[in-house]
């Protein structure tokens, strides 16, 4: 589902072969080294479920935000996470709970400076707000910074990466990819690796075993809009937008019917009121006005009640109201 966020987008991962001091294509891959340097730029939801996987799976990780209030939450939200897959893996043993929280924390470093912790990575990955050129003067930063050796990794569900690339040099664009991870990412078992044009294929095959390594399941995709899983999402959440438009049927009714009907974990209304109605009609309205090949395709043009919801500030369940009340 989508992992995007209009306002906070915090989205990513990818991975790969790594020399004494950096990656190399013909060392051994990052997924089977002893010594992985994770920074990840962006410490909201996404990218502070980023770290916590990567170092749960014993990678060194950075964890970089603007503020150390807003890295004080992103450690809360691994705590809080952390705690509860601990609860499950030593279900009757409260000090193997704690001891396997400390030490996965243990291995994530909290700071503000990005170019400091992309000094030393093996991985770059950012996870901040939507928005292409925010992201691209934030990557003509780290290229500055990082090693030669580094792999640059976006994790936006809806820019182009190659467009992210845009201001990198041309042995920068060979070693940059998106990794799209989904959210909540301890959870979703998905990671979406897209490659531009320019991506080496061994930047490739790295970010599949890196991404397999941290016990999510790769997806290759091209760099298209949505690539692939939003791709075929946004039309059919649009559509059953318009279904109720047109009267057809209730959105409860919608939604048993794809629950039911189709097996989906959840109705199009659920899915949407989930992903936030702001993050939906962000995604269409830049899709329809400039998307690559997709201006001007009714698919995604916007509508009435996406419009009006939006507008009243009801954007689903993060505001307690969106198609339904929460």
């Amino acid at each position: 589902m989508l992992s995007a966020r209009a306002a906070t987008a915090t989205r990513c991962l990818s991975a790969f072969a790594l020399s004494a001091r950096g990656f190399s294509s013909t060392s051994a891959s990052l997924a089977q080294s002893a010594t992985r340097r994770i920074t990840v730029v962006g410490g909201g939801q996404m990218g502070s479920g980023i770290a916590q996987v990567a170092a749960t799976k014993n990678h060194n990780v950075t964890l970089v935000d603007v503020s150390q209030e807003s890295l004080d939450r992103g450690k809360a939200y691994m705590s809080k996470s952390l705690k509860r897959v601990a609860k499950k893996k030593f279900a009757d043993d409260a000090t193997a709970q704690t001891k396997f929280v400390d030490d996965v924390l243990a291995r994530i470093t909290l700071t503000t400076n990005a170019t400091e912790a992309a000094g030393n990575a093996d991985l770059v990955v950012e996870a901040i707000v939507e928005n292409i050129k925010v992201k691209q003067d934030l990557f003509a930063s780290l290229a500055k910074a990082a090693p030669e050796s580094a792999i640059l990794a976006s994790n936006t569900s809806s820019l182009p990466i190659a467009k992210i690339a845009e201001l990198l040099s041309a042995e920068r664009k060979e070693r940059f990819i998106g990794l799209h991870f989904f959210n909540p990412v301890p959870q979703m078992k998905l990671v979406e690796v897209v490659r531009t044009n320019e991506t080496k294929q061994e930047v490739v095959d790295s970010a599949v075993a890196f991404v397999k390594a941290i016990g999510k399941e790769p997806a290759v995709c091209k760099d298209t809009p949505g690539f692939i899983v939003n791709r075929l999402l946004l039309p059919y959440m649009m559509e059953s937008i318009r279904l109720l438009e047109r009267g057809v049927a209730s959105a409860r009714d919608i939604d048993t019917a794809m629950k039911l009907g189709a097996g989906y974990p959840m109705g199009p209304f659920e899915l949407c009121d989930y992903v936030g109605l702001d993050t939906i009609k962000f995604i269409v309205d830049g899709w329809y006005k400039e998307g690559q090949g997709l201006q001007g395709n009714k698919i995604f043009e916007s509508n009435k009640t996406l419009n009006e919801l939006v507008k009243n500030g009801h954007l689903g369940v993060k505001t307690g109201k969106g198609f339904y009340e929460y």
